[in-house]
């Protein structure tokens, strides 16, 4: 499909080309390569509120935002500032510094089930130390997850569904043993019926339930009312920990993320994107005895020279101090989220497309299926050939979506109902070539 992807110009082709010689892919991050789309990735050069550039100087707006932390926009003057100052004062220490301490007061005041909580360098990494800490704390082996979540490249989450409603996952990765993947159980998302099989097949041997409370990673998939209470309900009574994963959704969906807009508490919490403001980074949380037996204040391990590091701290804390100062932030992001999915909607109604756009407050995919997508089940039925052909066609009028049909977009509070508008014609044009 190289045919599909004119966006792609000859520098960024060229460049393309170089990193293929020396870098897996040609890319840091699988995605990035278009291989679900076809064609040649673009390489940006900068970025500016709510657009980016290319290296071949074409300008894009830009719903991929760095796949979720640049809720403010690209290049925010407070998060600018607050980098600039603090490389000034120095970049990394190795030390304790003022930076994360303030970081760690301004969760736990936003998220009321956060106790006291550790900082990381990425979102992979709380994950997988909050099922460490789960595993220590419960003295227990299993975990389960949810088919078409994604949780990071950590061993336990490469797991997919083994076949029968009863079995255990089988590895999704060559150097993932079969070890691993047998104290990972599966079971299908917006099913809690499957979740309680789990329980009873395994009964006090669940050291933790992982999930992410809005999925960003089959695209945007809501929890059906009662499933997050039902996860609660059914960890609460077996001695489960459960782990909400926002890495996405924290300070995204609310304020206080996904936890507040559904009213459901966890015992851990992961957290990543934008308490970064752009720059690497990652925290988990929870309850005070279970963080209790972190070390060095208790025996489970870990550790990381970066983990706090004042430059992320800085971007962090400045972007979550805007968003705390700006009128109606979470107001604004709903209003721009509303009037894209109504100006999709007309272009399907008098269509006839059989697509649908899901959507919770600034996250959104337009799935290529008529029916409504619940569990990655529904998702992998979407029709991923025309998705390819819509996404180049959007970029032929230059809107950058994520390049894949599972996964998120996302919108920030620098676009504008311009923008909106935009995108949305640029939409109703690239429907009618996809299903041409």
């Amino acid at each position: 499909m190289s045919d599909q992807s004119p966006s792609a110009g000859p520098v960024s082709a060229a460049l393309f080309e170089r990193a293929e010689r020396l870098i897996p892919g040609g890319v840091n991050s699988p995605v990035r390569a278009f291989r679900a789309v076809g064609g040649t990735p673009l390489f940006i050069a900068r970025a500016r509120g709510s657009r980016v550039e290319d290296e071949d100087g074409r300008s894009y707006l830009d719903y991929i935002g760095s796949w979720g932390p640049m809720i403010l926009g690209h290049g925010h003057p407070a998060v600018v500032d607050a980098i600039r100052s603090q490389i000034a004062q120095g970049a990394s220490f190795g030390a304790p510094c003022r930076l994360e301490v303030e970081m760690a007061e301004e969760l736990v005041a936003r998220v009321p089930s956060l106790e006291r909580v550790r900082m990381v360098n990425s979102g992979t990494e709380a994950t997988m130390a909050a099922v460490r800490l789960a595993r220590g704390a419960t003295g227990r082996s299993k975990i389960v997850k949810f088919e078409g979540c994604y949780h990071g490249h950590g061993d336990a989450f490469l797991i997919k569904a083994g076949s029968g409603a009863a079995t255990f996952g089988v590895p999704d990765s060559p150097g993932v043993t079969k070890g691993t993947a047998h104290d990972t159980l599966t079971a299908a998302f917006n099913d809690l019926a499957g979740v309680a099989l789990r329980f009873a097949e395994h009964p006090r041997d669940i050291a933790a339930v992982i999930v992410e409370p809005v999925v960003g990673n089959m695209g945007v998939v809501s929890p059906r009312p009662g499933f997050l209470e039902g996860l609660r309900d059914l960890c609460t009574r077996d001695g489960t920990v459960l782990i909400l994963d926002e890495v996405m959704t924290g300070f995204r969906v609310a304020r206080g993320g996904a936890q507040e807009r559904f009213g459901v508490r966890a015992d851990l919490t992961t957290l990543g994107k934008i308490i970064g403001g752009g720059l690497p980074v990652g925290a988990y949380g929870g309850r005070s005895d279970l963080m209790a037996q972190v070390a060095p204040e208790g025996p489970v391990y870990q550790a990381g020279t970066l983990s706090g590091n004042p430059l992320a701290m800085a971007a962090g804390l400045a972007t979550l101090r805007q968003i705390e100062a700006t009128d109606g932030f979470y107001e604004t992001l709903e209003r721009l989220g509303s009037r894209l999915e109504a100006g999709v909607a007309a272009h399907l109604a008098r269509s006839g497309y059989p697509c649908r756009l899901a959507r919770v407050g600034s996250m959104w995919t337009l799935f290529f299926t008529g029916d409504e997508v619940r569990d990655w089940n529904g998702a992998s039925r979407c029709d991923t050939s025309r998705f390819a052909r819509f996404f180049h066609e959007m970029l032929r009028r230059g809107v950058s979506l994520a390049p894949s049909q599972f996964e998120a977009n996302f919108l920030s509070i620098a676009h504008t109902e311009a923008d909106i508008d935009e995108t949305c014609a640029a939409a109703g044009d690239a429907l009618a070539v996809a299903w041409a």
